[in-house]
Protein backbone atom coordinates (compact mmCIF):
# COMPACT_ATOMS: atom_id res chain seq x y z
CA UNK A 1 0.00 0.00 0.00
CA UNK A 2 2.80 2.44 0.93
CA UNK A 3 4.55 1.80 -2.38
CA UNK A 4 1.31 2.48 -4.27
CA UNK A 5 0.87 5.80 -2.48
CA UNK A 6 4.50 6.63 -3.22
CA UNK A 7 4.01 5.96 -6.93
CA UNK A 8 0.88 8.13 -6.96
CA UNK A 9 2.82 10.95 -5.24
CA UNK A 10 5.60 10.69 -7.81
CA UNK A 11 3.12 10.78 -10.69
CA UNK A 12 1.43 13.83 -9.17
CA UNK A 13 4.77 15.54 -8.69
CA UNK A 14 5.81 14.92 -12.31
CA UNK A 15 2.50 16.15 -13.70
CA UNK A 16 2.72 19.43 -11.79
CA UNK A 17 6.46 19.91 -12.23
CA UNK A 18 5.97 19.83 -16.00
CA UNK A 19 3.71 22.89 -15.71
CA UNK A 20 5.65 25.04 -13.23
CA UNK A 21 8.93 26.91 -12.97
CA UNK A 22 9.00 26.58 -9.19
CA UNK A 23 9.83 23.26 -7.52
CA UNK A 24 7.18 20.72 -6.55
CA UNK A 25 7.37 18.59 -3.40
CA UNK A 26 5.57 15.46 -2.22
CA UNK A 27 5.63 13.76 1.21
CA UNK A 28 9.00 12.29 2.04
CA UNK A 29 10.89 14.45 -0.45
CA UNK A 30 13.65 16.77 0.70
CA UNK A 31 12.15 20.22 1.09
CA UNK A 32 8.60 19.02 1.74
CA UNK A 33 8.59 19.79 5.47
CA UNK A 34 10.38 23.10 4.99
CA UNK A 35 7.66 24.30 2.63
CA UNK A 36 4.64 22.99 4.53
CA UNK A 37 5.68 24.43 7.88
CA UNK A 38 5.20 28.08 8.78
CA UNK A 39 5.54 30.33 11.80
CA UNK A 40 2.61 28.53 13.42
CA UNK A 41 3.91 25.03 14.21
CA UNK A 42 0.74 23.58 15.71
CA UNK A 43 -1.09 21.11 13.45
CA UNK A 44 0.58 22.07 10.16
CA UNK A 45 -0.69 21.42 6.64
CA UNK A 46 -0.46 17.85 5.35
CA UNK A 47 -0.66 18.32 1.57
CA UNK A 48 -0.30 15.60 -1.04
CA UNK A 49 1.75 18.02 -3.13
CA UNK A 50 3.32 21.45 -2.65
CA UNK A 51 4.00 23.98 -5.39
CA UNK A 52 6.68 26.48 -4.36
CA UNK A 53 5.43 29.17 -6.71
CA UNK A 54 7.85 31.67 -8.25
CA UNK A 55 5.37 33.50 -10.48
CA UNK A 56 1.67 33.81 -11.24
CA UNK A 57 1.83 31.08 -13.87
CA UNK A 58 2.92 28.59 -11.22
CA UNK A 59 -0.13 29.56 -9.18
CA UNK A 60 -2.35 29.10 -12.22
CA UNK A 61 -0.90 25.63 -12.83
CA UNK A 62 -1.47 24.59 -9.22
CA UNK A 63 -5.05 25.92 -9.21
CA UNK A 64 -5.78 24.19 -12.51
CA UNK A 65 -4.41 20.90 -11.15
CA UNK A 66 -6.48 21.18 -7.97
CA UNK A 67 -9.62 21.87 -9.99
CA UNK A 68 -8.94 18.94 -12.35
CA UNK A 69 -8.44 16.51 -9.49
CA UNK A 70 -11.07 18.10 -7.20
CA UNK A 71 -8.36 18.40 -4.54
CA UNK A 72 -8.57 20.80 -1.59
CA UNK A 73 -6.38 23.86 -2.20
CA UNK A 74 -4.59 25.95 0.43
CA UNK A 75 -2.13 28.85 0.26
CA UNK A 76 0.66 29.68 2.68
CA UNK A 77 3.31 32.38 2.82
CA UNK A 78 4.72 32.86 6.33
CA UNK A 79 2.10 30.67 7.96
CA UNK A 80 1.39 32.93 10.95
CA UNK A 81 -2.38 32.67 10.76
CA UNK A 82 -2.72 28.93 10.16
CA UNK A 83 -5.98 27.86 11.80
CA UNK A 84 -6.54 24.29 10.59
CA UNK A 85 -4.50 21.82 8.53
CA UNK A 86 -5.29 21.32 4.87
CA UNK A 87 -4.62 18.38 2.60
CA UNK A 88 -4.54 18.21 -1.19
CA UNK A 89 -2.56 20.95 -2.97
CA UNK A 90 -0.59 23.59 -1.05
CA UNK A 91 0.73 26.67 -2.83
CA UNK A 92 3.70 28.14 -0.98
CA UNK A 93 4.24 31.75 -2.08
CA UNK A 94 7.39 32.61 -0.12
CA UNK A 95 9.48 32.89 -3.29
CA UNK A 96 7.12 35.53 -4.68
CA UNK A 97 8.36 38.36 -2.50
CA UNK A 98 9.05 41.30 -4.82
CA UNK A 99 8.09 44.81 -3.70
CA UNK A 100 8.09 47.89 -5.94
CA UNK A 101 7.50 51.42 -4.64
CA UNK A 102 6.40 54.44 -6.67
CA UNK A 103 7.20 57.40 -4.38
CA UNK A 104 5.45 59.86 -6.71
CA UNK A 105 2.04 58.20 -6.35
CA UNK A 106 2.75 56.77 -2.87
CA UNK A 107 1.87 53.29 -4.05
CA UNK A 108 3.56 49.92 -3.55
CA UNK A 109 3.18 46.75 -5.58
CA UNK A 110 3.52 43.74 -3.24
CA UNK A 111 3.84 40.12 -4.32
CA UNK A 112 2.02 37.29 -2.56
CA UNK A 113 4.85 36.13 -0.32
CA UNK A 114 6.29 39.47 0.78
CA UNK A 115 6.38 40.29 4.48
CA UNK A 116 5.62 43.67 5.96
CA UNK A 117 9.32 44.01 6.79
CA UNK A 118 10.15 43.90 3.09
CA UNK A 119 7.48 46.50 2.29
CA UNK A 120 8.60 48.75 5.16
CA UNK A 121 12.23 48.61 4.02
CA UNK A 122 11.29 49.40 0.41
CA UNK A 123 9.13 52.39 1.41
CA UNK A 124 11.36 53.90 4.13
CA UNK A 125 13.90 55.64 1.85
CA UNK A 126 11.06 57.79 0.51
CA UNK A 127 9.66 58.78 3.92
CA UNK A 128 6.68 56.49 3.37
CA UNK A 129 5.16 53.60 5.32
CA UNK A 130 2.61 50.85 4.72
CA UNK A 131 -0.26 50.19 7.12
CA UNK A 132 1.66 47.28 8.59
CA UNK A 133 0.99 45.33 11.76
CA UNK A 134 2.75 44.90 15.07
CA UNK A 135 5.00 42.09 13.78
CA UNK A 136 6.98 42.92 10.61
CA UNK A 137 7.48 39.24 9.78
CA UNK A 138 3.79 38.69 8.95
CA UNK A 139 2.78 38.26 5.32
CA UNK A 140 1.48 41.57 3.95
CA UNK A 141 -1.13 40.03 1.63
CA UNK A 142 -2.88 37.65 4.04
CA UNK A 143 -2.88 40.35 6.74
CA UNK A 144 -4.57 42.81 4.37
CA UNK A 145 -7.12 40.31 3.08
CA UNK A 146 -8.31 39.86 6.68
CA UNK A 147 -8.66 43.59 7.29
CA UNK A 148 -5.42 44.56 9.00
CA UNK A 149 -5.28 46.59 12.24
CA UNK A 150 -1.78 48.00 12.45
CA UNK A 151 0.42 50.54 14.18
CA UNK A 152 -1.15 53.49 12.32
CA UNK A 153 -4.69 52.12 12.39
CA UNK A 154 -6.53 54.86 14.28
CA UNK A 155 -5.00 57.50 12.02
CA UNK A 156 -5.44 55.76 8.63
CA UNK A 157 -7.87 52.85 9.11
CA UNK A 158 -7.64 49.21 8.06
CA UNK A 159 -4.96 48.06 5.64
CA UNK A 160 -7.82 46.70 3.51
CA UNK A 161 -9.13 50.26 3.12
CA UNK A 162 -6.01 51.21 1.14
CA UNK A 163 -5.92 48.56 -1.58
CA UNK A 164 -6.05 49.75 -5.18
CA UNK A 165 -5.76 46.56 -7.18
CA UNK A 166 -5.53 42.82 -6.57
CA UNK A 167 -4.10 40.28 -8.99
CA UNK A 168 -6.03 37.07 -8.41
CA UNK A 169 -6.07 33.55 -9.82
CA UNK A 170 -9.65 32.36 -9.58
CA UNK A 171 -10.66 28.70 -9.45
CA UNK A 172 -10.99 28.58 -13.24
CA UNK A 173 -7.19 29.24 -13.29
CA UNK A 174 -7.63 32.68 -14.84
CA UNK A 175 -5.35 35.50 -13.72
CA UNK A 176 -7.48 38.60 -13.17
CA UNK A 177 -6.74 42.18 -12.26
CA UNK A 178 -9.48 42.97 -9.78
CA UNK A 179 -10.40 46.59 -9.07
CA UNK A 180 -13.47 48.47 -7.98
CA UNK A 181 -14.21 49.14 -11.63
CA UNK A 182 -13.45 45.72 -13.12
CA UNK A 183 -15.28 43.54 -10.58
CA UNK A 184 -16.81 45.50 -7.70
CA UNK A 185 -18.30 42.44 -5.94
CA UNK A 186 -15.04 40.50 -5.90
CA UNK A 187 -13.00 43.59 -4.99
CA UNK A 188 -15.35 44.23 -2.07
CA UNK A 189 -15.15 40.61 -0.83
CA UNK A 190 -11.39 40.20 -1.05
CA UNK A 191 -10.75 43.21 1.20
CA UNK A 192 -11.84 41.80 4.54
CA UNK A 193 -13.22 38.41 3.51
CA UNK A 194 -9.87 36.64 3.63
CA UNK A 195 -8.56 34.03 1.21
CA UNK A 196 -11.92 32.54 0.29
CA UNK A 197 -12.28 33.72 -3.30
CA UNK A 198 -9.09 32.84 -5.15
CA UNK A 199 -5.31 32.92 -4.85
CA UNK A 200 -3.83 36.42 -4.69
CA UNK A 201 -0.54 36.78 -6.55
CA UNK A 202 -0.01 40.49 -5.90
CA UNK A 203 -1.59 43.64 -4.57
CA UNK A 204 -1.25 47.38 -5.16
CA UNK A 205 -1.55 49.34 -1.91
CA UNK A 206 -1.38 52.93 -0.73
CA UNK A 207 1.56 54.13 1.34
CA UNK A 208 1.26 56.95 3.86
CA UNK A 209 3.66 59.85 4.58
CA UNK A 210 5.05 58.57 7.88
CA UNK A 211 8.81 58.42 8.33
CA UNK A 212 9.03 58.37 12.14
CA UNK A 213 6.77 57.64 15.09
CA UNK A 214 6.94 58.08 18.83
CA UNK A 215 6.69 54.51 19.98
CA UNK A 216 7.69 51.72 22.31
CA UNK A 217 6.36 50.33 25.57
CA UNK A 218 5.94 50.96 29.26
CA UNK A 219 6.13 47.87 31.49
CA UNK A 220 4.40 47.67 34.89
CA UNK A 221 4.28 45.05 37.62
CA UNK A 222 0.59 44.16 37.96
CA UNK A 223 1.02 43.45 41.65
CA UNK A 224 2.18 47.04 42.14
CA UNK A 225 -0.29 48.52 39.62
CA UNK A 226 -3.33 46.22 39.73
CA UNK A 227 -5.63 48.67 37.90
CA UNK A 228 -3.29 49.36 34.98
CA UNK A 229 -5.67 47.91 32.36
CA UNK A 230 -8.56 50.01 33.59
CA UNK A 231 -6.38 53.12 33.75
CA UNK A 232 -5.24 52.51 30.16
CA UNK A 233 -8.90 52.13 29.12
CA UNK A 234 -9.80 55.50 30.69
CA UNK A 235 -6.74 57.09 29.04
CA UNK A 236 -7.76 55.86 25.56
CA UNK A 237 -10.93 57.99 25.77
CA UNK A 238 -8.74 61.12 25.88
CA UNK A 239 -6.31 60.59 22.98
CA UNK A 240 -6.46 61.81 19.36
CA UNK A 241 -6.58 59.56 16.29
CA UNK A 242 -2.83 59.87 15.80
CA UNK A 243 -2.42 57.68 18.89
CA UNK A 244 -2.75 53.93 18.35
CA UNK A 245 -2.14 51.87 21.48
CA UNK A 246 -2.57 48.49 23.10
CA UNK A 247 -1.87 46.76 26.38
CA UNK A 248 -0.73 43.20 26.97
CA UNK A 249 -0.52 41.32 30.25
CA UNK A 250 1.11 37.98 30.98
CA UNK A 251 3.01 36.20 33.73
CA UNK A 252 6.70 35.72 33.01
CA UNK A 253 8.44 32.64 34.39
CA UNK A 254 11.51 33.19 36.52
CA UNK A 255 14.08 32.14 33.93
CA UNK A 256 17.61 33.53 33.44
CA UNK A 257 17.18 34.14 29.68
CA UNK A 258 14.44 36.71 30.33
CA UNK A 259 15.12 40.39 31.13
CA UNK A 260 15.80 40.62 34.86
CA UNK A 261 13.10 43.23 35.66
CA UNK A 262 10.38 40.99 34.20
CA UNK A 263 11.29 37.60 35.66
CA UNK A 264 8.71 35.98 37.90
CA UNK A 265 6.24 38.85 37.59
CA UNK A 266 2.87 39.40 36.00
CA UNK A 267 3.61 42.31 33.68
CA UNK A 268 1.35 44.77 31.89
CA UNK A 269 2.99 46.20 28.76
CA UNK A 270 1.40 49.33 27.28
CA UNK A 271 2.36 49.65 23.62
CA UNK A 272 2.41 53.09 22.00
CA UNK A 273 2.52 54.20 18.37
CA UNK A 274 1.99 57.93 17.88
CA UNK A 275 2.01 59.34 14.34
CA UNK A 276 2.51 62.98 15.25
CA UNK A 277 5.06 65.43 16.66
CA UNK A 278 7.46 63.98 19.22
CA UNK A 279 6.59 66.51 21.95
CA UNK A 280 2.86 65.83 21.58
CA UNK A 281 3.46 62.12 21.88
CA UNK A 282 5.48 62.55 25.05
CA UNK A 283 2.83 64.81 26.58
CA UNK A 284 0.01 62.38 25.74
CA UNK A 285 1.83 59.44 27.34
CA UNK A 286 2.82 61.32 30.49
CA UNK A 287 -0.33 60.38 32.50
CA UNK A 288 0.51 56.70 32.04
CA UNK A 289 3.82 57.11 33.82
CA UNK A 290 2.04 57.74 37.11
CA UNK A 291 0.29 54.33 37.16
CA UNK A 292 3.04 52.72 39.20
CA UNK A 293 6.76 51.89 39.19
CA UNK A 294 7.95 51.38 35.60
CA UNK A 295 9.92 48.18 35.11
CA UNK A 296 11.07 49.08 31.59
CA UNK A 297 10.60 52.12 29.37
CA UNK A 298 11.40 51.72 25.65
CA UNK A 299 9.51 54.80 24.41
CA UNK A 300 11.44 56.95 21.96
CA UNK A 301 11.23 58.55 18.57
CA UNK A 302 12.07 55.86 16.07
CA UNK A 303 12.14 55.49 12.30
CA UNK A 304 9.18 53.54 10.99
CA UNK A 305 11.68 50.99 9.68
CA UNK A 306 12.17 50.03 13.37
CA UNK A 307 8.44 49.89 14.17
CA UNK A 308 8.66 46.22 15.15
CA UNK A 309 10.24 47.44 18.39
CA UNK A 310 6.87 48.78 19.60
CA UNK A 311 5.44 45.35 20.43
CA UNK A 312 8.81 43.53 20.26
CA UNK A 313 7.08 40.19 19.68
CA UNK A 314 8.85 36.79 19.60
CA UNK A 315 10.23 36.00 16.15
CA UNK A 316 10.88 32.27 16.57
CA UNK A 317 8.28 29.87 15.08
CA UNK A 318 6.23 28.10 17.76
CA UNK A 319 2.90 26.42 18.46
CA UNK A 320 0.09 28.64 19.72
CA UNK A 321 -3.65 29.24 19.73
CA UNK A 322 -5.68 32.41 20.23
CA UNK A 323 -9.26 33.66 20.29
CA UNK A 324 -10.66 37.17 20.34
CA UNK A 325 -13.74 39.31 20.70
CA UNK A 326 -14.56 42.81 19.49
CA UNK A 327 -16.35 44.83 22.15
CA UNK A 328 -18.02 48.20 22.56
CA UNK A 329 -16.94 48.67 26.14
CA UNK A 330 -14.65 47.29 28.82
CA UNK A 331 -15.85 47.68 32.39
CA UNK A 332 -13.64 47.53 35.49
CA UNK A 333 -14.84 44.04 36.47
CA UNK A 334 -14.21 42.64 32.98
CA UNK A 335 -10.70 44.09 33.03
CA UNK A 336 -10.06 42.67 36.49
CA UNK A 337 -11.20 39.26 35.23
CA UNK A 338 -8.90 39.51 32.20
CA UNK A 339 -5.99 40.48 34.45
CA UNK A 340 -6.62 37.40 36.57
CA UNK A 341 -6.92 35.21 33.45
CA UNK A 342 -3.34 36.12 32.56
CA UNK A 343 -2.09 35.71 36.11
CA UNK A 344 0.20 33.06 37.57
CA UNK A 345 -2.76 30.87 38.59
CA UNK A 346 -3.91 30.35 34.98
CA UNK A 347 -3.90 26.65 33.94
CA UNK A 348 -1.58 27.45 31.02
CA UNK A 349 0.47 30.50 30.10
CA UNK A 350 -2.07 33.04 28.85
CA UNK A 351 -1.37 36.35 27.15
CA UNK A 352 -4.24 38.85 27.22
CA UNK A 353 -4.04 41.65 24.65
CA UNK A 354 -6.29 44.69 24.31
CA UNK A 355 -6.17 47.01 21.29
CA UNK A 356 -7.78 50.41 21.09
CA UNK A 357 -9.84 50.76 17.90
CA UNK A 358 -12.03 53.65 16.74
CA UNK A 359 -10.76 56.71 14.91
CA UNK A 360 -10.30 56.07 11.20
CA UNK A 361 -11.12 52.39 11.75
CA UNK A 362 -14.72 53.41 12.46
CA UNK A 363 -15.16 55.27 9.17
CA UNK A 364 -16.18 53.73 5.87
CA UNK A 365 -13.40 53.89 3.26
CA UNK A 366 -13.81 55.61 -0.09
CA UNK A 367 -14.47 52.21 -1.66
CA UNK A 368 -16.54 49.95 0.61
CA UNK A 369 -15.17 46.55 1.62
CA UNK A 370 -16.19 43.52 3.67
CA UNK A 371 -14.41 44.46 6.91
CA UNK A 372 -16.87 43.92 9.74
CA UNK A 373 -17.74 45.67 13.00
CA UNK A 374 -16.14 49.05 12.40
CA UNK A 375 -18.08 50.32 15.40
CA UNK A 376 -16.10 48.18 17.87
CA UNK A 377 -14.07 50.14 20.40
CA UNK A 378 -11.62 47.45 21.54
CA UNK A 379 -10.27 44.11 20.39
CA UNK A 380 -9.61 41.58 23.16
CA UNK A 381 -7.34 38.62 22.40
CA UNK A 382 -6.25 35.69 24.54
CA UNK A 383 -3.26 33.69 23.29
CA UNK A 384 -1.34 30.73 24.65
CA UNK A 385 1.64 28.70 23.54
CA UNK A 386 0.55 25.08 23.25
CA UNK A 387 2.60 22.14 24.45
CA UNK A 388 1.82 18.51 23.63
CA UNK A 389 -1.48 17.43 25.22
CA UNK A 390 -2.59 20.97 26.12
CA UNK A 391 -5.08 21.57 23.30
CA UNK A 392 -8.22 21.08 25.38
CA UNK A 393 -7.05 22.98 28.45
CA UNK A 394 -6.03 25.91 26.21
CA UNK A 395 -9.48 25.93 24.56
CA UNK A 396 -11.20 25.91 27.95
CA UNK A 397 -8.92 28.61 29.34
CA UNK A 398 -9.60 30.92 26.41
CA UNK A 399 -13.33 30.25 26.51
CA UNK A 400 -13.47 31.03 30.23
CA UNK A 401 -11.36 34.18 29.85
CA UNK A 402 -13.63 35.67 27.19
CA UNK A 403 -16.97 34.52 28.64
CA UNK A 404 -17.48 37.63 30.86
CA UNK A 405 -17.25 39.85 27.75
CA UNK A 406 -20.08 38.15 25.87
CA UNK A 407 -22.68 40.82 26.74
CA UNK A 408 -20.56 43.62 25.25
CA UNK A 409 -19.22 41.66 22.26
CA UNK A 410 -20.22 42.60 18.71
CA UNK A 411 -18.38 39.71 17.07
CA UNK A 412 -14.82 38.63 16.43
CA UNK A 413 -11.90 39.51 14.15
CA UNK A 414 -10.65 36.72 11.91
CA UNK A 415 -7.16 38.23 11.79
CA UNK A 416 -6.66 37.88 15.54
CA UNK A 417 -7.88 34.27 15.69
CA UNK A 418 -5.22 31.57 15.48
CA UNK A 419 -7.20 28.36 15.63
CA UNK A 420 -10.27 26.74 14.07
CA UNK A 421 -13.61 28.53 14.34
CA UNK A 422 -17.12 27.18 14.04
CA UNK A 423 -19.34 28.39 11.22
CA UNK A 424 -21.26 30.59 13.66
CA UNK A 425 -18.03 32.17 14.89
CA UNK A 426 -16.88 32.98 11.35
CA UNK A 427 -20.33 34.43 10.64
CA UNK A 428 -20.01 36.66 13.72
CA UNK A 429 -17.09 38.51 12.11
CA UNK A 430 -19.46 40.21 9.64
CA UNK A 431 -22.79 41.99 9.49
CA UNK A 432 -25.51 39.45 8.53
CA UNK A 433 -26.15 41.00 5.11
CA UNK A 434 -22.42 41.16 4.36
CA UNK A 435 -21.92 37.53 5.35
CA UNK A 436 -24.77 36.46 3.05
CA UNK A 437 -23.20 38.47 0.22
CA UNK A 438 -19.81 36.84 0.86
CA UNK A 439 -21.32 33.34 0.60
CA UNK A 440 -22.93 34.24 -2.73
CA UNK A 441 -19.65 35.57 -4.10
CA UNK A 442 -17.87 32.45 -2.86
CA UNK A 443 -20.45 30.27 -4.66
CA UNK A 444 -19.86 32.21 -7.87
CA UNK A 445 -16.07 31.81 -7.79
CA UNK A 446 -15.56 28.54 -5.89
CA UNK A 447 -18.85 26.59 -6.06
CA UNK A 448 -17.23 23.32 -4.93
CA UNK A 449 -15.51 24.90 -1.93
CA UNK A 450 -12.02 23.73 -2.91
CA UNK A 451 -10.21 26.64 -1.26
CA UNK A 452 -9.23 26.03 2.35
CA UNK A 453 -8.84 29.50 3.80
CA UNK A 454 -7.75 29.98 7.41
CA UNK A 455 -11.38 30.71 8.28
CA UNK A 456 -13.80 29.35 5.71
CA UNK A 457 -16.79 31.26 4.38
CA UNK A 458 -18.80 28.51 2.66
CA UNK A 459 -20.39 28.94 -0.77
CA UNK A 460 -24.10 29.70 -0.66
CA UNK A 461 -26.53 26.97 -1.69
Amino acid sequence: MASTVGRMDTMMQKRLAARTRGPVYVPGAEGYDEHRLGFQLLDPHRPSVIVAATEARDVQAAVEFAAETRSPLAVQAGGHGLAAPAEGVLINTRRMSAVRVDPRTRVAWVEAGATWRQVIEAAAPYGLAPLSGSFPGVGAISYTLGGGVGLLARRYGFAADHVRRIDLVTLDARLRQVTAGSDPDLFWALRGGGGNFGVVTGMEIDLVPVARIYGGSLFFDVEQAPDVLDAWRHWTATVPEEMTSAVTTLSYPDLPMLPEPLRGRQVAQIQISYAGPLKDGRDLVEPLRSLGPILRDTLRELPYAESGAVFDEPDEPHAYRSRNLLVNDLGPQALADLTKAAGPSAPVMTVVGLRHLGGALAREPRTANAVGHRDATYAVTVLSPVQAGEDEVVRETHRDALAPLAADAVGCSLNFTFGPLSGDEVRSAFAPADYARLTRIRARHDPHGLLRANHVIPPAG
